[in-house]
């Protein structure tokens, strides 16, 4: 799978701030690169410690083209799934 420049950089930082609607209000809250274990497959998703609507989750991990996880749930972009990210 080809990565995003978006997703690339993402990987190299290792966490980034990325600014999301939360309770009606915009904030920014840091994701980092978390690397999950799926049975034999390890694949990375960006991970935050707070609820975010899943709304805005779906958006984030449209944008930056990677898995995207916080307290409440887990989105992946349209069409993929976690065996897509495997490896990377």
């Amino acid at each position: 799978m080809q990565l995003s420049a978006k997703a690339g950089d993402a990987i190299r930082r290792g966490s980034l701030k990325i600014r999301v609607v939360r309770n009606g209000m915009f904030q920014q809250l840091t994701f980092t690169v978390k690397r999950v274990q799926l049975g034999n497959v390890t694949y990375v998703e960006l991970a935050t410690d707070r609820q975010v609507d899943l709304s805005e989750l779906t958006r984030v991990a449209e944008e930056f083209g990677l898995p995207v996880e916080a307290q409440n749930g887990r989105a992946f972009p349209e069409g993929t799934s976690a065996t897509d990210f495997a490896g990377l």
